[in-house]
């Protein structure tokens, strides 16, 4: 794939209206480059200016602050906001709950304030502009989907419509899980936690998760979140489920099935 670079295309005199901001699993996770991949295609697909940082992209610090390291997450905070205000960065897009939060309620208070939008939120608003359009015969119209709330996106910043609305647009049929929306479950991956090994228990946490979503009989299971989807993938493989369970992010969802 040929993905704009901020660097080169203000070398050559261009400014891209959007910085997409990968992130660490979006650039390292070989299960969570495939959802790069696809918010990428969508937005060539649409011809929307964006760009990367490429090289120059580092952590935002998330996972620092979350398991208590405030000096290191503080440190690469102004680095990135040095950057970023380099290059004059006003819009951000990005795939990953964390990262979001971090930029949105975080950075401003360091010097860091841009507009920061989470991609179930650009994808919903895509579709209403009309700009993305779907297959008469989708892949996923009609089959059961349930749909995972990230704890970042959902209860950290009350984003629950648009990944549903985004999902609706497929004309599947969106079965909640009995713990949905504010009262939703953790994958167990966030708060740092997807870095260490987890505490002995009766059962792992993305395991319940994953039970729950298997209750509802969807083929298969959204998510908005890198990190969400991996602990939901690892779930559904230790249940046997994976010939007939596929754990999706919403923007492979609509990639696989607009026009």
């Amino acid at each position: 794939m040929r993905v704009p670079i901020m660097s080169e295309l203000l070398a050559s005199g261009e400014t891209p209206d959007i910085l997409f901001w990968v992130g660490c699993a979006g650039s390292f996770d070989l299960r969570a480059q495939k959802i790069t991949k696809a918010f990428t295609t969508i937005l060539d697909k649409l011809s929307v200016s964006y760009a990367i940082l490429g090289k120059e992209e580092m952590c935002t610090g998330d996972p620092a602050r979350r398991a208590g390291n405030e000096f290191l997450f503080q440190m690469m905070a102004y680095n990135n906001i040095q950057l970023l205000n380099n290059y004059g960065v006003k819009k951000i897009v990005t795939t990953c709950p964390h990262c979001f939060n971090t930029f949105k309620n975080e950075y401003p208070s360091l010097g860091g304030s841009y507009e920061v939008i989470h991609h179930a939120s650009f994808l919903q608003q895509l579709i209403d502009e009309g700009k993305i359009k779907m297959k008469e015969e989708g892949e996923f119209k009609g089959k059961k989907i349930t749909y995972h709330d990230s704890c970042y996106l959902g209860r950290a910043n009350n984003i629950y419509e648009a990944p549903r609305q985004v999902l609706e647009a497929l004309d599947a049929e969106l079965v909640e899980m009995k713990r949905c929306r504010s009262k939703g479950l953790c994958c167990g991956a966030g708060g740092a936690q997807m870095f260490k090994e987890e505490e002995k228990g009766n059962i792992r946490v993305n395991q319940e998760r994953t039970d729950e979503a298997l209750a509802t009989d969807a083929t298969v299971i959204a998510s908005a979140c890198p990190f969400c989807n991996t602990m939901l993938t690892d779930g559904v493989k230790n249940s046997n489920r994976e010939e007939d369970v596929k754990v999706l992010d919403i923007a492979e969802l609509i990639a696989i099935s607009m026009e």
